[in-house]
């Protein structure tokens, strides 16, 4: 008997509008805008060698599965600069250059709701962005959080999709198995997670690309969960 509905967030629930396929495009100009809001001396060669060490923590650059707190990440990056500086300043500009701005889709709210009164629980399982804090995570989305009866994150885990700590951690937190469970999202890893823990996978296709990522259902937007879910 189904207990408990996972969702991934981005690509799922909600999207950064006019987001480039990948953040790494974003780097370099976020740097550029937190070094010269907060008046950093970086030379050219310091930049450099700091957004390669940026860039090396991206799963899409190394993959990896562990995740990083940002003070971990920038802590590397911002090893060699020999000059003062506070690193919480230094996230916080770096990503406030990316000036993100959350869209919801318009059936997320009231699904969610709806599956709420349903009677089910709702889990957020989300990887966050590298390097970026997990609050202000959450601070794009406040709309969505208040109908997650528990969020997880790959900072709150430590561990990144598709391994399936996260899924674990949800089941344990609800004492559910993974046959009470199914998880949605919209990447391969997604579906690769749910299966790892033993739950299946519901791929949202908003796209319309019919990819196979071997998920167990398709679906085209969240009111798809109904024909899953009676």
């Amino acid at each position: 008997m189904l207990k408990v509905i996972g969702f991934d967030i981005g690509g799922t629930l909600m999207e950064y509008k006019d987001m480039p396929f990948s953040w790494l495009d974003y780097y370099e100009n976020a740097l550029d805008k937190a070094a010269e809001k907060l008046r950093l001396p970086l030379t050219d060669e310091r930049k450099r060698r700091t957004l390669e060490v940026l860039r090396s923590f991206n799963p899409k650059v190394n993959y990896r599965e562990i995740d990083y707190t940002p003070e971990h990440i920038f802590g590397a990056a911002c090893a060699e600069w020999d000059f003062e500086f506070d690193l919480e300043n230094v996230i916080g500009e770096f990503f406030a250059a990316f000036n993100l701005t959350a869209y919801i889709y318009p059936e997320s709210l009231p699904v969610l709701g709806e599956l709420r009164s349903a009677g089910y629980k709702i889990a957020a399982l989300t990887d966050v962005a590298t390097g970026m804090p997990d609050k202000l995570h959450r601070d794009y989305i406040p709309e969505l959080l208040p109908y997650f009866d528990l969020y997880v994150s790959s900072i709150t885990c430590g561990m990144r999709k598709p391994n399936p700590k996260g899924l674990n951690e949800i089941a344990e937190h609800f004492g559910v198995s993974p046959g009470e469970m199914i998880y949605v999202g919209d990447e391969r890893k997604d579906i690769e997670c749910a299966h790892r823990f033993g739950c299946k996978g519901v791929r949202i296709d908003r796209k319309d690309d019919n990819a196979d990522f071997g998920q167990d259902f398709t679906i085209f937007d969240l009111n798809g969960l109904k024909s899953i879910t009676e």
